[in-house]
């Protein structure tokens, strides 16, 4: 695909791997180190002082400050307590099977926090277009609890920094396989800030929010939008569904700058959730939301990582996509994985590994516009989301 090289930045350095739950917690820090190691393989990332399509810039000095934008007082302070002495505050969701408490916890999700504001900061002031944290994405966590594998909000940090330096409309586009219900809840009432989350049906999975009825508070109408997604949807159907929403109401809203987050256990190989989108239709939702950048935001664009379970399978290389993309250098599908990133992880995790960036998807769909079927649930899904928040966007619905 042709596409002009952009001016942009990762956030990044090694320490962000002391984020760990320990041994046997689905969230393994490995996932974003192996992500990494691939990522300067192929020259994506500037390696060491050598060249690369993105340079590697360093997380900043953690600040407090910054969490109070979203985060209890309380609640930074139980996490500070946990930190130190590792027990467990069930009454703030931490010590769950979900949620471990481990040392030094608020000092790694506070660094989390740092890089994606970080990342936000290059890009709002001209310093990149676009910035990806791709450790960051943590979306469920609540003001005043941990949830889902997430301790602080990153996105949302990031979301409430951008608007107290004034931006005035912020769109938020979350592809994680679970709905984005901690982003989603800090903006409820916010007209300001979009929330965009495509999504297994909270029928089926974590975390049981989503419902396309969910469209935002009392004046803030239409800003919350959710495509709740039936289980076993592959790259047609989720695409169909991406392309007959997504698109429409964030050209609608108008936003000054994206944000968007990119977990990628969507994948037929996540061992967490049921979708069966393949890496090739993953990177096709970053080609999309890189474009809408440049249409809307004049290019505005901060990228996350997600959720992604599927270690050495699935994340490395749905991630590499992705930062190639942010760098407007997207990797072709068929290059191949070096030999020597998988003899490590051979070695590491006794993992066999593709060797192409590729699942051989064509990663193609029928658009909206040739017809709405209403015997299919993948259709009635994306029918009821357009029905519920398209009318208060100024969209019709059936167009």
């Amino acid at each position: 695909m042709s596409m002009t090289r952009c001016s942009a930045c990762s956030v990044y350095d090694d320490g962000m791997t002391a984020y760990d739950f320990g041994p046997g917690h689905p969230l393994a820090p490995v996932r974003v180190d192996l992500t990494m190691r691939l990522a300067r393989a192929l020259g994506v990332v500037a390696a060491d002082g050598g060249d690369g399509l993105l340079e590697q810039v360093d997380v900043p000095p953690t600040d407090d400050d910054l969490l109070l934008l979203v985060h209890e007082p309380s609640y930074i302070d139980a996490v500070r307590a946990m930190s130190e002495r590792p027990t467990q505050d069930f009454a703030h969701g931490l010590g769950t099977p979900d949620n471990p408490v481990f040392a030094g916890m608020h000092e790694a999700s506070s660094r989390v926090v740092a890089a994606t504001v970080e990342a936000a900061r290059r890009v709002w002031s001209g310093d990149r277009l676009h910035a990806t944290s791709i450790c960051g994405g943590l979306h469920h966590a609540m003001p005043g609890w941990a949830s889902g594998f997430c301790v602080y909000n990153d996105p949302a940090v990031a979301i409430a920094w951008l608007l107290d330096q004034g931006l005035d409309r912020i769109a938020y586009v979350d592809v994680d396989v679970h709905h984005g219900d901690g982003v989603q809840h800090v903006f409820w009432h916010d007209p300001r800030v979009l929330t965009v989350s495509i999504h297994q049906s909270p029928l089926t999975l974590f975390p049981g929010t989503g419902d396309p009825t969910e469209i935002g508070g009392p004046g803030a109408e239409g800003t919350a939008v959710n495509v709740a997604l039936p289980p076993g949807t592959s790259d047609a159907g989720w695409l169909r569904a991406f392309h007959s929403v997504v698109p429409d109401v964030v050209r609608a809203f108008q936003p000054d700058l994206l944000l968007t987050q990119h977990g990628c256990d969507s994948h037929a190989s996540d061992p967490l959730a049921n979708l069966m989108l393949s890496v090739d239709g993953q990177r096709a939702s970053y080609l999309a939301l890189h474009d809408l950048a440049h249409e809307l935001c004049d290019g505005r664009w901060v990228a996350t990582g997600g959720g992604g379970y599927a270690i050495a399978e699935v994340v490395p290389r749905a991630w590499t996509h992705l930062l190639s993309v942010v760098a407007g250098a997207p990797l072709d599908p068929a290059t191949a994985v070096p030999d020597g990133w998988r003899r490590h992880v051979a070695g590491t995790l006794g993992a066999s590994t593709p060797t192409k960036m590729t699942d051989g998807s064509p990663a193609e769909f029928t658009g909206w516009e040739n017809g709405y079927d209403p015997g299919s649930w993948l259709d009635r899904s994306v029918h009821a989301t357009r029905s519920a928040v398209f009318p208060a966007l100024g969209l019709d619905p059936g167009a």
